[in-house]
């Protein structure tokens, strides 16, 4: 269960007027505090423990990836390093942040994306350092391809190896070149052996998928990932797939999460989140508006993504519940999302301690007035907490729960 201590409420906030946000971003082009550098004016952030138990933050702030590191869980941090070089108008997208991750040895890997032009098509960023975080390399394109990436998601693996997966439209005009209709992007990916600093050739996972949501990575074991993404069903419905790969350069069967029956010719900026258990459980979370169901859901699998329970319904539908996320930690499983009741935005966590079979009730750990950034989760090996970037507070990391 949540310790009582969470029920204490901290300033925090709302990222966007969530019905808006789901259905279009170009209305929020800047949701920082400040155009400064500093982490206080950061509009996105993405957090990552190093196995030493130092929490590294990758944000977006005054059009430039920066860096920094936490020795306290949070309480302080060191002075950012910034990883680009030059101003870049980078993809502000309500679903779009960078992403890092960490190894044992201490290299840092780090992937984002840019907007190219202002048809919003976009560019994946790569780039490592291997000296702890003090430097970074220039950052070089994923791939070869002119054609928009936005959404990377970034996974480490067992074995070092980094795991890259986004969504693509390369193959929009040969498709159109064809007379063929086309919908969507694709799924693509590639893999690194050399921990970020160069990428394997990039290659399609699933085409039609809808062009502009986040995408869930996580591992069902070593060597294999595991992907949930809004994928476009027959008859242009748009409801959520996964994806479990047979080892990082073989791609798995398309499977359905939910039949929701979201039938829609436009992007729902919403996307979903995945986490797989040691013990083999996929949770996914995500949103929908479909015929079948409306809000946020919960369902977990016990067969690699073959089957998934019936949907679990999250929130309160009259405070608008959004951006929902689940991590599978050390001691069970934690689900947050954000609502909103006309005057202020509340985190709400629940917690299950038997493979998502069974959940806490909801509990409010932090509120806010303001705008911030998605709720996120991060797991230190022995503690889950909540990462919240706020324009009114700056970052906060809460722990929720330790098993007790």
């Amino acid at each position: 269960m949540l310790r009582m201590s969470l029920l204490a409420t901290l300033a925090f906030s709302l990222c966007q007027t969530p019905v808006q946000a789901q259905m279009s971003h170009h209305q929020h082009a800047s949701e920082a505090a400040c155009e400064e550098t500093a982490l206080r004016c950061a509009s996105k952030v993405a957090p990552a423990f190093a196995s030493d138990g130092t929490l590294w933050l990758a944000f977006m702030a005054g059009g430039h990836i920066s860096v920094a590191s936490s020795k306290d869980e949070g309480r302080s941090f060191s002075t950012p390093v910034q990883v680009t070089r030059e101003k870049l108008t980078l993809d502000w997208g309500p679903d779009a942040r960078p992403q890092i991750v960490i190894d044992k040895n201490g290299g840092i890997a780090l992937a984002f994306s840019r907007f190219r032009d202002k048809a919003f098509n976009g560019q994946v960023l790569t780039t490592r350092s291997a000296d702890g975080g003090q430097s970074f390399a220039e950052p070089q394109p994923i791939t070869a391809s002119n054609e928009s990436q936005r959404f990377v998601a970034l996974g480490l693996d067992a074995d070092g190896s980094v795991f890259a997966a986004w969504i693509d439209k390369r193959n929009r005009v040969p498709a159109q070149q064809e007379g063929k209709k086309y919908e969507g992007a694709g799924l693509f990916f590639a893999s690194s052996k050399d921990g970020g600093a160069t990428y394997s050739e990039t290659r399609l996972a699933a085409d039609n998928t809808c062009e502009c949501c986040r995408i869930g990575l996580a591992f069902a074991s070593p060597g294999h990932p595991v992907v949930v993404f809004r994928n476009i069903f027959e008859g242009g419905v748009r409801d959520h797939a996964v994806m479990t790969f047979a080892d990082p350069a073989s791609p798995g069967e398309v499977r359905r999460v939910s039949n929701d029956d979201w039938q829609i010719a436009a992007c729902p900026h919403h996307g979903p989140s995945l986490s797989v258990s040691p013990a083999g459980t996929y949770h996914a979370t995500w949103y929908t508006n479909g015929k079948a169901r409306k809000g946020l859901f919960y369902a977990r699998s016990q067969d690699e993504g073959r089957t998934f329970s019936d949907p679990l319904p999250l929130g309160r539908a009259n405070r608008n519940p959004t951006r929902p996320y689940v991590l599978a930690g050390p001691h069970g499983a934690t689900m947050v999302w954000k609502e909103f009741d006309g005057e202020k935005t509340a985190v709400n966590a629940m917690t299950s301690h038997d493979e998502g079979k069974s959940w806490s009730k909801p509990v409010a750990i932090a509120t806010t007035t303001d705008t911030s950034d998605h709720p996120l989760l991060v797991s230190n090996g022995h503690k889950t907490f909540l990462s919240w970037m706020t324009k009114a507070d700056g970052y906060r990391l809460l722990p929720i729960g330790d098993g007790s």
